[in-house]
């Protein structure tokens, strides 16, 4: 059984890392699927050669799962960045991280018993994140259709978490990260490709998806993919959901978006969450 010590605090770095993604995605000016695939072909590129040379390989059960995870991962990212567009960081990110509710469905249905404390936890944690975007939800228009993406982006993400925790029975990290970050990338560049999306990037726009390469996604993601391999599912889906509130106040030091009293109680709901899912007996945690 793997340890749990530590995990709070390197998910913690992770998510604080991750909370920047929808910032720096707002300072892109290209569509949506360009700035997912070259996200993605940038951390394929630092991955691969240390994948190769440490020779590390997955059953092939585990590069099954890698390869589904990487499908899963180019979902999630081209719905998500679509909708930063579309509507506030506050809506986005929010509805995105609702994948703690899939997670623990998904993972209950598979046989991972979910006790009441994380449920409690996931609670909490997804009405701050509620309360964080209401505001913001629109009634139509534009602004609808990228909360409907980030929806579609958050089912992603759940799919995303629970191979990631099925995978710690089918090889190490790296090779797992290597895989489904490549699978996503080479997706990502033949859809861009079919929708007509620019090629490639031009002027700032490679600083800022540089930045989401080595930021959220190698140091963010990875993290939280090392977590998935020694906490329950759930309780690093409800940890997650941290980055709603980080990219709330950014955007507001940032791009002036208001923060209101009923987003702070979210904030602080969330908060709780995350203390009441991870702060449980270390057997709980780790889950079945």
């Amino acid at each position: 059984m793997n340890s749990t010590k530590g995990v709070p605090l390197v998910l913690g770095l992770g998510i604080a890392v991750i909370s920047f993604g929808a910032i720096l995605v707002r300072l892109t000016d290209v569509p949506s699927l360009t700035v997912a695939a070259w996200r993605m072909v940038f951390a394929s590129a630092v991955l691969l050669p240390i994948a190769v040379k440490r020779g590390v390989r997955l059953s092939p059960r585990g590069l099954a799962l890698a390869g589904g995870a990487g499908l899963l991962l180019a979902l999630h990212f081209a719905a998500w960045i679509e909708s930063v567009h579309l509507t506030t960081v506050a809506s986005s990110t929010v509805l995105v991280n609702t994948h703690p509710m899939f997670v623990g469905v998904i993972m209950w249905m598979l046989g991972e018993r979910s006790d009441r404390a994380l449920w409690q936890g996931i609670g909490l944690a997804v009405a701050g994140g509620v309360l964080i975007g209401w505001g913001d939800l629109r009634l139509g228009g534009p602004e609808l259709f990228g909360d409907m993406l980030a929806l579609v982006g958050g089912i992603a993400a759940a799919g995303y978490f629970v191979v990631g925790r099925l995978m710690r029975q089918h090889g190490p990290l790296l090779p797992y990260i290597t895989v489904a970050y490549s699978v996503a990338a080479v997706v990502l560049l033949i859809v861009s490709a079919g929708a007509a999306a620019p090629a490639l990037p031009h002027g700032m726009n490679w600083l800022w998806i540089a930045l989401l390469a080595l930021g959220p996604q190698l140091m963010g993601h990875t993290s939280v993919n090392w977590a998935l391999r020694r906490v329950a599912a759930p309780a690093v889906a409800v940890a997650v959901l941290g980055e709603p509130a980080a990219a709330t106040l950014w955007a507001y030091v940032l791009f002036g978006e208001p923060v209101g009293l009923v987003q702070g109680v979210g904030m602080l709901f969330i908060l709780c969450g995350i203390l009441r899912s991870l702060l449980r007996r270390p057997e709980a945690v780790m889950g079945g």
